[in-house]
């Protein structure tokens, strides 16, 4: 069924959803989770809209009886670590070649997947503030790479200064699956300080805010582009492993601490990330957060 023009701003969850349906159903479950959601507030009225959405209504329901058996659909704590651990291994990776030079259209779908990924984080609650900023820096520089490519210039590498943030929130990313439309460059398109071959001055965006032990491995969730385009091998990138902090090596509880329910919840919430980075074989980011529930549960404080 054809997407209605008033619902034209989720087009690309929607696409996304389709290109992740075998490979991760979990992503494409709640991209399409957010569509609806997005959808509902966009036109819900009028009767080809409601058709869709209703459609779509169904589609979800079909899709959650079939993952039943999936905590990251039946746990929304698990399901929202799932898609920020995913959004953010899309980002990293794409940052990583960003940062060492390596220009191609499957790291600019990356950052630009990353970008929806981070939309789709939405449904889960109110998105934080460094969530907010990497999916700025990631639709943005998307859209930069893109036109320099276009234009047959060389992308500045890394944060780089930038007059406005303008870009279409239409832009189209390409390397994705069977269902592809052509790459839309956004209408509006970022301007610059000076040509692209001079360093421009550093925005905000220098301050970028890597969440630590997240590294971009070898086995990114990265989409797998066409056959068409060649773009440069990524090379892998050493895992670095942090160092356990001997405190945690009593765990014992504390004296008289007393948690709380929220305390539980959040020793909860570190486990199932750990958890989820471990299906990316992220030891680092496993390690790191199972360092902070144990904290958390043996001292009462983060």
């Amino acid at each position: 069924m054809a997407l209605p023009p008033q619902l034209k701003a989720i087009q690309h969850h929607l696409r996304t959803a389709q290109e992740h349906e075998k490979r991760d159903p979990v992503v494409a479950y709640y991209c399409r989770l957010y569509a609806m959601q997005t959808g509902m507030k966009l036109d819900s009225k009028t009767p080809e809209c409601r058709k869709f959405l209703v459609k779509l209504m169904d589609q979800l329901e079909m899709m959650k009886k079939e993952l039943s058996d999936n905590e990251s659909i039946t746990q929304e704590i698990v399901g929202n670590a799932h898609i920020e651990n995913y959004a953010l291994k899309m980002f990293l990776y794409a940052d990583s070649e960003d940062r060492s030079g390596r220009f191609h259209k499957n790291m600019i779908k990356s950052f630009y997947t990353s970008s929806l990924l981070f939309d789709v984080l939405s449904v889960f609650g109110e998105l934080s503030d460094e969530n907010i900023q990497h999916r700025k820096y990631a639709k943005w520089k998307a859209a930069y790479i893109h036109n320099c490519l276009k234009n047959g210039e060389t992308p500045q590498p890394g944060p780089i200064g930038m007059e406005g943030e303008a870009y279409d929130d239409e832009f189209g990313a390409e390397g994705g699956g069977p269902s592809q439309e052509p790459y839309n460059p956004p209408q509006s398109q970022p301007s610059f300080h000076g040509h692209p071959s001079n360093q421009p001055p550093v925005s905000n965006f220098s301050n970028i805010q890597i969440p630590p032990g997240s590294h971009a491995p070898a086995n990114t969730p990265a989409e797998i582009p066409h056959p068409e385009a060649q773009p440069v091998k990524p090379m892998p990138v050493p895992r670095t492993m942090p160092v356990v902090d001997p405190s945690l090596l009593n765990n014992t509880q504390e004296g008289n601490v007393r948690l709380t329910p929220e305390d539980y919840t959040r020793a909860q919430k570190y486990c199932k990330y750990a958890g989820s980075a471990l299906q990316y074989e992220d030891v680092g980011t496993a390690i790191q957060n199972l360092q902070k529930a144990l904290k958390l549960l043996t001292t009462g404080k983060e």
